[in-house]
């Protein structure tokens, strides 16, 4: 991904979305052009001449120092997440070029299978460009069986935009779609090179209208916590709060796990799930993350 015009949009669409008022600036007397603000309005926000911001949003990024970013970050108004996003994409092309060494295959570690196993929570391991590389028998249950997918498919963001089952079992699909792109764009801003990375925003841009309109918002987000309202084809309506924890030792990888609150229906139908889980054929007598009529169904490296 070209960065110079990854830095010219995401000022774009960042200084679009602020209005004159919200950054305290007097009222423009005649029709504005622009949505948001105009280009001097932000060089004047951060105490830059109008021709340098023009050369920023123009993405000549070389020899501009951090303190001139963190003032265009605060004239944007930028949140903790989009700032880190900014400062990816305008660090130095020498530090790009060190930090961007080839990825190295992911694996799972045995301590990661061992904790999914002891949870009793649909859980879910995911990595790189949303790739889901593990889960239990409930995670698995809960949302798709991304192990009996081919290995490319094993996808995220591939499942909720091009799967029709995705629609249906997300409540709130348009939001969960927006909520994958944003996630993808942060991952571009620290992994422009990753090969893997263009080939599924290529696939998707070419397939997904809806795809291909919200990754030109150039919005981020670094997922948390959060709340999913589910329409499970077997145990009906789920409303669930979910979890992201780094895995520390390979910060490539995160574990989501899902909840529900206690004693409430949801809790009663997760309940009712995971007994049909232990119970089903490709469940019985197998741990989660297997099935009985393969010796290691594990994902394999990617």
């Amino acid at each position: 991904m070209d960065r110079s015009s990854e830095i010219r949009e995401f000022l774009r669409t960042r200084r679009a979305r602020i209005t004159p008022e919200q950054a305290g600036i007097a009222p423009y007397r005649g029709a504005r052009r622009v949505p948001g603000l105009r280009r001097e309005e932000v060089a004047q926000l951060a105490g830059v001449s109008v021709d340098y911001y023009i050369r920023l949003e123009r993405g000549r990024t070389q020899g501009v120092s951090e303190a001139v970013w963190e003032a265009v970050a605060r004239a944007l108004r930028l949140d903790d997440t989009e700032r880190a996003h900014l400062f990816d994409l305008a660090r130095p092309a020498a530090a790009r070029t060190r930090r961007e060494r080839p990825l190295a295959p992911q694996k799972v570690r045995p301590a990661l299978y061992r904790t999914l196993d002891a949870l009793h929570v649909p859980a879910i391991v995911q990595g790189r460009r949303m790739d889901v590389l593990a889960a239990n028998r409930l995670g698995y249950a809960l949302v798709t069986d991304f192990q009996a997918r081919p290995h490319r498919d094993r996808n995220a963001a591939r499942f909720v935009f091009l799967d029709e089952e995705a629609r249906g079992l997300y409540a709130d699909w348009e939001q969960v779609a927006a909520d994958c792109v944003a996630t993808l764009r942060l991952y571009a801003g620290r992994h422009a090179d990753d090969p893997q990375l263009t080939e599924l925003v290529d696939e998707l841009s070419l397939r997904s209208d809806t795809f291909r309109r919200m990754w030109a918002d150039h919005d981020v987000l670094a997922h948390t916590t959060g709340t999913k309202r589910l329409r499970h084809p077997l145990v009906g309506d789920l409303t669930l709060d979910y979890v992201v924890l780094a895995v520390e030792d390979d910060p490539g990888q995160s574990l989501v796990i899902y909840t529900a609150e206690p004693a409430s229906p949801t809790a009663e139908a997760l309940g009712i799930l995971a007994s049909w889980t232990d119970t089903s054929p490709t469940g019985q007598d197998a741990p989660p993350h297997r099935t009985p009529d393969t010796a290691d169904r594990r994902p394999p490296e990617c």
